[in-house]
């Protein structure tokens, strides 16, 4: 029997099966890992061990702590879980709040004591966060006090989430997780996990709205570690790190936790992490290395003289696909070339990008050594260059959704299909073409079609509704919503802001449709089924 250190195995026994599982390589000399290997005691513990611990490794509003003085706080953390609120290897705890600091000291605590890290986006709401619980049979939650109305609403809703501390809140508030912390000790040795036990799901949505786990282990988050950011990345630990997604996003997780501390260097958080509030945290933090998206780039490029004056040396961009002209734009503004790249969730971080010596404008770069990309037809079989179809992608990362059936579609002949069209040039460069799919992709937010239009259906106003993205030169792509209204109510601009209104209080207030036009039937077949396709252009 393979080793474990999960007491609790509900991780492996809803694993998709071997043959359903993609091929893994694991070719590069950095990507051969022990049988045992946990990831917070070789990102964290390490550091303290091999004498960098006053290292500084978070920042944020009023806070600076070294790597010790995280360790500590992850290990108090740690034992929290274990003492207080009983949890065992392989239990799944909710992570949600703004990114602060001790939204990643909680992490690193759930990881050393053995547990699953299951974060969710701060803005989503009590039915959203239900649905995760539900699906990942979350048992225990650590979660910022900022959000306590939407996580209490969804423990009502479940009858799994049992356990539940909040973070940040009042110093007088019995029961904090910063109470329960002062009374643990600050030792703690992380649990002896297998590389392949799993210590963190990532939530992404599909074309249905019902999101999808995707399970990753311990290994997996060294390997991203070991690909893009030592091949590509390039940066040094005397870097600092900042960026705007979510560290529930894997993509913001990457770039502003594991890959800074996989090289010791430090991060520097932001609760708010809009255009301008990025520009003001390079200046306050001394910034160097910044992760967003494309659209933050382009308002921030009005900044461009102000940037030339922070220490910011490297920016990454990632999340929806980088325009020649937003690449011109920033490195006429700035002086710097934008690295760019495509991950997914399901792959945990990047796997096609270049270095910035190599950036070709309308290009997303090149297979990430450690990966291998192909174009393929819808029979897996490679296209020639210059010919549009799926990309597929191999690497020492791969998709493994729990128990879902769509894993059949995203993993095929031992390859993972992200989804997206590509075409690959004479020179081996991907040029990304389109989503296959109906997801929106808006400022770097996965928006799936019929969430939107669940929410707008329960409406009382709405007989019927279609939601597609439609292009827009800041967001990338908008949420637009044609609506049929009942009889009885009236179209115009007032009742369009009562539907956005309304759809910012039933899910994530990002979902919103910024577009709505009324009409008066929607396209169909002759047997009902809509043709969302001929909405498009209306």
């Amino acid at each position: 029997m393979t080793y474990t250190a999960h007491i609790d195995t509900f991780a492996a026994d809803n694993l998709p099966p071997a043959e359903l599982q993609p091929d893994y390589l694991f070719e590069l000399p950095e990507l051969q890992f022990p049988e045992r290997l946990n990831c917070a005691a070789e990102l964290l513990d390490r550091h303290v061990q091999e004498g960098r611990g006053d290292r500084l490794c978070v920042q944020a509003d009023g806070v600076r702590w070294t790597y010790a003085e995280l360790q500590e706080k992850a290990n108090r953390i740690a034992h929290v879980l274990t003492r207080d609120m009983g949890l065992v290897p392989g239990n799944r705890v909710l992570l949600c709040g703004p990114n602060n600091p001790m939204l990643v000291a909680s992490w690193f605590g759930v990881v050393k004591a053995g547990g699953i890290a299951v974060a969710a986006m701060p803005l989503l709401r009590a039915k959203e966060l239900s649905t995760i619980v539900d699906i990942a049979r979350v048992s225990h939650a650590l979660c910022d006090d900022a959000l306590r109305a939407e996580v209490l609403g969804a423990q009502q809703k479940s009858q799994v989430l049992k356990s539940v501390r909040f973070f940040n809140a009042r110093a007088e508030d019995a029961g904090t997780l910063e109470a329960l912390m002062a009374q643990a000790s600050p030792h703690f040795d992380a649990v002896d996990t297998a590389a392949t036990d799993t210590c963190l799901l990532g939530f992404t949505s599909g074309t249905t709205g019902v999101p999808k786990a995707t399970m990753h282990f311990h290994r997996d988050v060294m390997a991203v570690c070991a690909c893009w950011p030592q091949s590509v990345l390039r940066a040094h630990a005397d870097d600092v790190f900042i960026g705007s997604p979510p560290l529930a996003f894997t993509f913001g997780l990457g770039g502003q936790v594991l890959f800074p501390m996989s090289i010791g260097a430090s991060m520097a958080l932001l609760e708010k992490a809009g255009p301008n509030q990025l520009v003001d945290g390079m200046e306050r933090f001394g910034a160097t290395v910044v992760f967003t998206a494309p659209t933050s780039y382009r308002v921030m490029a009005q900044q461009g003289e102000r940037i030339r004056r922070t220490r910011l040396r490297k920016c990454v961009s990632a999340g929806e696909a980088l325009t020649a002209s937003t690449r011109a734009l920033w490195k006429d503004a700035t002086g710097i070339e934008i690295i760019d790249g495509i991950g997914s969730t399901e792959m945990l971080h990047i796997f096609i990008s270049h270095r910035e010596d190599e950036a070709r404008p309308g290009a997303t770069g090149k297979a990430v050594p450690g990966y291998r990309a192909r174009v393929v037809d819808d029979d897996g079989n490679e296209l020639p260059p210059g010919t549009v179809g799926k990309l597929a992608v191999q690497g020492p990362t791969g998709c493994r959704y729990l128990n879902d059936a769509r894993q059949r579609n995203y993993v095929q002949h031992g390859w993972n299909l992200t989804g997206d069209a590509y075409l690959m040039d004479a020179d081996g460069y991907f040029v990304y073409q389109a989503r296959i799919d109906d997801m929106i992709i808006s400022a770097g937010y996965n928006i799936a079609a019929p969430e939107v239009e669940e929410a707008l259906m329960q409406h009382p106003a709405v007989a019927e509704c279609a939601v597609i993205g439609v292009a827009d030169a800041e967001r990338g792509q908008i949420v637009k919503a044609f609506v049929v209204l009942r009889a009885g109510h009236a179209a115009g601009d007032a009742m369009a802001r009562e539907l956005q209104d309304f759809v910012k209080s039933t899910v994530a207030p990002y979902k919103y449709p910024r577009a709505v036009a009324f009409v008066d039937q929607l396209p169909r077949t002759p047997t009902g089924k809509l043709q969302r396709f001929r909405l498009h252009g209306q």
